[in-house]
């Protein structure tokens, strides 16, 4: 078991290590903490020192392109009711329906969530109440790979802590877990003090299993190996965010440069000469209040204003956000057509979206097998069957907006098709034997001529029949078909 002294080294070191802070960075984009939250604006005074300007408008406004890009991806991938995991034996996917329910999708949900913003996400298994194996989101900021060439003990490690609770005194309760292949150890921390074992758990350390018998008897048992799983948003777990921070950060300056501006500059600037009076309040007054103003007959009042670049900013923001939708290969449901929105040019828009999706794909079903195989060793162990991984498939139908226009106008070309196909064997049928006839006409239909030919009274050389039959199924009107 590592010591605590240990994983107090391994946390401070984690905590400071790339990979956490650009996912760390990754998920303040999400939640819309930008970098132009911190801007700041300075000044020259006249004996050359830099100052901050206090006075001047700062405006902070976030403009959260990443959250849409990560939900957009995330509720492509995995839209609509149907369970995605499948397989062709009805027993099997009587069970895997128990396990791979909505709460199981709910926890895949906020892990490809934390995966594509922070670059990596975890989900660990559990023993649930129902007997069953189940499995939960883990945070990846504070989950802790150590590898056995880094222990003392010379084994594979993970270390996972979240934080409780504030107590009074902004003291901050930590409450550390340390998993190995057999057992788990419960620790806290206070701030950054001392790591001590968990006074809370009555079982330190505890078998990842615990189960309890009629009598109250407490049995444990393990996996025998460690119950995390990791899912990886390309070989480098990259965020998401990384191609198109810059563009975000350059919007967000854009558009809050310019609401600074047109802040600073709502007032016009009076130049007055020749005033004949004595007090600036009265003169500015006058000016607001009663409009006019005494001035010496070689004086006046100019009045200036100041032109804001509005168009050269419009443009900029324009095309950063084009770009940001661009790289981040997401849809831009603001995008505007020429009109003739087709389903031709709606599914062009989703090509990046899809090419992101694919990616993406591939690495998810990596990450169930890793699951499945888990899962089926638990099921081959309690119904003594002998399935594999191999049994089953995964299906992910990605949900795409179309033009109900397009999709009428395709169905009518089919149903006339149809109609054509019908009336041409039809056309035929007094050449043709009773079978050969029906089997065509099932197929133009799609209907399985082996589930109801033994209900058609149809004999050899029948024609009559035959077309009573047809009748039944070939309606009378141009262009349908039954």
């Amino acid at each position: 078991m590592l010591k605590p002294s240990e994983i107090k080294h391994f946390i401070e070191e984690d905590r400071t290590s790339h990979k956490k802070r650009m996912a760390e960075q990754g998920l303040k984009y999400y939640e819309g903490e930008h970098k132009i939250m911190g801007s700041r604006i300075f000044y020259v005074d006249a004996d050359g020192n830099v100052k901050e300007d206090t006075l001047r408008s700062n405006v902070k406004i976030s403009h959260p392109f990443f959250t849409e890009l990560v939900d957009q991806e995330v509720q492509y991938m995995i839209s609509g009711d149907e369970n995605f995991i499948k397989s062709d034996n009805p027993e099997l996917q009587k069970q895997l329906e128990l396990y791979f329910n909505d709460s199981f999708w709910s926890e895949v949900y906020e892990m490809l969530t934390g995966c594509i913003s922070k670059g990596f996400d975890y989900m660990y298994a559990y023993k649930s109440n129902n007997g069953r194996i189940g499995f939960q989101h883990a945070d990846s900021i504070g989950v802790i790979e150590v590898q056995a060439k880094y222990a003392d003990d010379s084994e594979d490690h993970v270390i996972y802590w979240y934080i409780d609770r504030i107590e009074k005194g902004n003291k901050t309760i930590k409450r550390i877990q340390v998993w190995d292949k057999k057992e788990t150890y419960y620790y806290k921390q206070v701030d950054d003090g001392e790591i001590v074992d968990d006074d809370q758990e009555l079982l330190n350390p505890r078998p990842h299993i615990v189960t309890e018998n009629e009598k109250g008897e407490r049995f444990g048992s393990s996996f025998d190996f460690i119950p995390f799983f990791r899912l990886d948003n390309g070989s480098k777990q990259f965020s998401g965010l990384k191609p198109i921070k810059d563009l975000i950060d350059d919007y967000d300056l854009m558009a809050c440069s310019l609401s600074n501006n047109l802040q600073d500059f709502t007032d016009a600037i009076y130049v007055v000469s020749g005033f004949q009076g004595s007090n600036l309040d009265e003169m500015i007054q006058n000016i607001k209040a009663k409009k006019h103003l005494g001035v010496a007959p070689d004086g006046g009042l100019d009045i200036k204003t100041v032109d804001i670049p509005y168009e050269a900013r419009k443009v900029k923001l324009e095309l950063d956000e084009k770009n940001i939708y661009r790289f981040g290969m997401g849809f831009n449901s603001a995008q505007l057509g020429d009109g003739n929105i087709t389903n031709v040019v709606i599914k062009s828009r989703y090509a990046l979206l899809d090419l992101k999706c694919n990616k993406l794909e591939i690495r998810l079903k990596e990450f169930l097998r890793k699951i499945i195989k888990v899962v089926l060793d638990e099921i081959n162990a309690d119904k003594k069957t002998d399935y594999k991984v191999e049994d089953i498939y995964f299906v992910f139908p990605r949900e795409v907006i179309t033009n109900a226009q397009d999709n009428a106008q395709i169905e009518l070309l089919v149903a006339q098709k149809q109609g054509q196909q019908l009336n041409n064997i039809l056309s035929v049928a007094n050449t043709l034997d009773d079978e050969t006839v029906i089997q065509a006409v099932c197929s133009i239909l799609d209907i399985d001529y082996e589930e109801i030919k033994d209900k058609l009274a149809v004999g050899e050389g029948d024609t009559e029949s035959v077309q009573k039959t047809l009748e039944g199924i070939v309606p009378d009107d141009e262009g349908g078909a039954g």
